[in-house]
Order: C-alpha cells, then structure tokens, then sequence
C-alpha cells in the first residue's frame, strides 16, 4: 500500500496526516460509552497497522523493517563501533568500504604517533554520526500509524478530549524516500567522521615530522660546530699572531654565530611542534624519535571526498523523491475516540496542485542528474589533487638524489680544500667557506628527506589511509 506525505519542503519530509474532520466521510461510528469508544479504537488501530503494514514490497509503499538488527546505539564511547549494517537490515557499502580500509603506517613512531591523537580525540564527527543513527532509527519507525491526544473547547464552553490515529495508506513512496534519506544521512556522517579522523592524524604527523626534520638539521649543525669552533681558534692565534687580518676573523666569527643561530633556531622548532603535539595526544610523545616504514598507498582507493559526494548525493536524490511524493495526491485513514464518541474516516487529497507542479517536477527529476555530475566532478577533482601530489613526490625525490649528489661533491672540495689548507696552499677564510656550503648542502638534502614523507602522508590522507578503518 501507498502512504501520503506533504509537499513544499526540502530535505526528509514528515508525513502531514488530514484530521478526521477533513476530506472524505466516515465509514466507521461506534457507542459513545467506554466499552464502544475502546472497542472502536482498537478496531481502527488493527485496520490501520493492517493496511499500512500489506504491502512492504511495494515499490511505492512502504517496506517494513521487521526487527532486523541494525547498530547498536547504547554503546559507550569506548565501545562505539561503525556497523554497516542498516536499521533496515540492508548493508551500506559506502560504510563497509571505509570499514575495510587499512593504514599505511606501520608499526612504529609514526603509528605511535596516529595512536596517540586518536585515542585523544574529542570525536565530534562521531557525535554527529550518533545524531544520523538516531535520526535513521526514527525513520526506520515511519511506516506505523501517529497515535496522539486532541483536546478543544466547543462553542457551548465543554472541553472535547479525543485520542486521534492517523495512518497513510496511499504516499507515493514518500515514507520510503524518507527512510532512504536517513539512511544516507548515516553514511554523509560516516564519511565525514574518516575525513575527520584521517585529518586530525595528518595533523599530528605534521608536526612530529616537522619536529623531526628540525632536529635532524640541527645535529647536522650541532656536528659542524666542533669543525667551526676549531676554525674561529685558528683564526684568532693568527691574528693575534699577525699573520692574518682581523676582517677574516670577523667573516669567520660571523659564519660561526649563524651556525649557531640556526642549529638553536631548529631545536626551538623541534621543541615548539612537539609541545603542539603532546597537546593532541593522550600519552606522552615527546621521547619518541626517528621514522618508520610506511607502506606505498594505493592509489585504486576511492578518495574520502568522492565517497562523501556519492553519499550527499544520494541523500539529495532521496529527499528529491519525498518531495515529488508529496505533490501527488495521497489516501491516509483517520480516527479518533474521545467523549463525544469513536469514529473513523477515508482521506484523499493533497495540498493543491499549482500552475507551477510540472517545473516543479522536472526540477526534481533534474535533482538526480546534478547529484551525478556533482559525483563526477569530485572524482575529476580528487584524481588531479593525487595527480599534483604524485608530481610532487616525484619531484622531491629527484631533488633528493640531486642534493645527496651536491652534498657528496661538496664534502668532496672541503677535503681537499682542508688538505691544501694544511699544506698552506689555502687561507683559513676559505677553506670556512667551502666548510660552510658543505653543511648548508647537507641539511638540504636532509630535509628534502621528511619532505618526502610528508608528501606520501599526504597522498594516504587524501585516500583516506592513514587510520584503521575499524578503529575509527
């Protein structure tokens, strides 16, 4: 059987039943004494759940979920589990795919690191997914007929108390529609919760690399220092001496001090990006060092915002059929017992058709070609985003090789510039300066290497691959 809803609203529309005093004419009276008014109730509450429950295969009707299990919503928020199970017993694929998604970190700092936050994490998306659980749960319930109270004062100045049933027999599909809405509504939320989630960990990787890349600078410095520190010696004994000028002890001098400027300006880096970071996490982070394995993201993987167009675009379709239901005229069964006595009433009707209903629905059936292109355009949109990153990881690596390769010469022409130094074929000032281009080449090259990392972290958040899709 079919149920009715009403038009002009957007979204998932709640089904608007007539009261008894409107369209149609009763078929149902019964006595007006407690026994009549109860028996009559139940007589139109069992003609109401049978009409509405006949036909739940109907393509236009309504379809029952008849107890099947669905997620758990009395969980704690240490239990909380994604399910991709439906309150209507069907699966979602869209949750069962972020479900099946893997991390590429693997064990080490790094995941120490995804842990850390994650089991820190305020869990907002995951509130809003509790709230489209809910709400698909209430949905799941629209096929029963509304049973309430009405209570109104008469001309004579007596108080009329009545217990209203409304059920909808003919909708369209209206109710269906609705059901269908929240349940993409679900997985909208769920989507965003992997976005939120694989961002947050990004975040975090963020700043233990670049907490990492600093300190590997600075002890690329921190080396170097010895090296000057014995140079800016030299120096002064040969002023003071008289053999050199003091313009060269002040070239050396001033090289040694941004040595030191910059290896203390990286280990403020490194200190201010762990602090960030211990204020994430729910454990302490700071002690953990180096790098771990990750393992190359595949790139076949849906990206989280194309996943997340498909399902806002379904949800949008859905909505866009609730409301092409509710301009089509609908049958709902009402009734009411009360002390003026039970009776029970036959309504078809809608709110009015306009001048205006066939744009209208054209509109709507338009609604499901954007919804596809919308989908389309997200896909064009995340392939090029992967495609730029792909690039760049490229690219950082072929400048990697490129300064390990300068940074081998220029290790290379310090030696031998120190070597002619020591036979006095080379002034202290510039053998500094080939000392100088040698550790600049080295921390070159040495941050091109968490640039790196950087760069493929990317590319798996983007896929969203850098949590466990079951520890969501």
């Amino acid at each position: 059987m079919h149920e009715m809803t009403r038009a002009g609203r957007t979204g998932p529309v709640r089904p608007q039943m007539r009261a008894p005093g409107g369209q149609g004419r009763p078929f149902v009276k019964s006595g007006t004494g407690r026994t009549g008014r109860m028996t009559g109730l139940l007589a139109i509450l069992g003609i109401a759940v049978g009409l509405t429950g006949c036909a739940p295969g109907d393509a236009a009707g309504v379809t029952r979920s008849d107890g099947a299990p669905g997620v758990d919503l009395a969980v704690t928020d240490a239990s909380f589990t994604l399910d991709p199970e439906m309150e209507d017993g069907t699966t979602s694929q869209v949750i069962e795919a972020l479900l099946l998604r893997r991390s590429v970190l693997e064990p080490g700092p790094l995941r120490d690191v995804a842990n850390a936050v994650m089991a820190a994490n305020s869990r907002a998306a995951e509130a809003d997914l509790r709230a489209a659980l809910l709400r698909a749960e209430a949905e799941s319930y629209n096929w029963l007929p509304t049973l309430g109270p009405s209570v109104s004062l008469t001309s004579l100045g007596s108080v009329v108390a009545n217990l209203v049933l409304n059920a909808a027999l003919i909708d369209h599909g209206a109710r269906r529609a609705e059901r269908d809405f929240a349940r993409h509504d679900v997985e909208v939320a769920a989507v965003a919760l992997a976005e939120d989630s694989n961002a947050r960990v990004m975040q975090a990787l963020e700043l233990y690399v670049a907490a990492e890349a600093a300190r590997a600078r600075a002890d690329v410095t921190a080396q170097a220092m010895e090296r000057m520190d014995h140079f800016a010696y030299v120096m002064r004994e040969r002023v003071n001496a008289g053999i050199s000028d003091r313009a060269d002890l002040q070239v050396v001098t001033q090289k040694q001090d941004q040595m030191a400027a910059d290896m203390a300006s990286d280990r403020e880096t490194a200190a201010s990006a762990l602090r960030e970071l211990q204020a994430m996490a729910a454990v302490p982070v700071t002690t953990l060092t180096g790098l771990s394995a990750r393992q190359t993201p595949s790139l076949t993987a849906e990206a989280l915002s194309v996943m997340r167009a498909r399902a806002e675009s379904a949800r949008a379709v859905a909505g866009a059929r609730a409301a092409q239901a509710g301009m089509l005229p609908g049958v709902s069964l009402g009734g009411s017992v009360g002390t003026d006595g039970a009776d029970a009433a036959l309504t078809a009707g809608s709110d009015g058709i306009g001048f205006g209903i066939g744009a209208q629905m054209r509109a709507i059936e338009a609604e499901e070609q954007a919804a596809a292109a919308r989908v389309g355009a997200e896909r064009e949109a995340a392939e090029r985003a992967i495609a730029a990153l792909e690039g760049r990881l490229q690219s950082l690596r072929r400048q990697h090789s490129e300064a390990i390769a300068l940074a081998r010469q220029a290790t290379e022409n310090y030696e031998l510039f120190a070597e002619q130094q020591r036979a006095g074929q080379r002034g202290v000032s510039e053998v500094v300066g080939v000392f100088e281009t040698k550790i600049r080449a080295d921390r070159t090259a040495v941050g091109l290497q968490y640039e790196i990392v950087l760069a493929e972290l990317g590319i798996a958040e983007r896929l969203g691959l850098l949590v466990d899709g079951d520890k969501m």
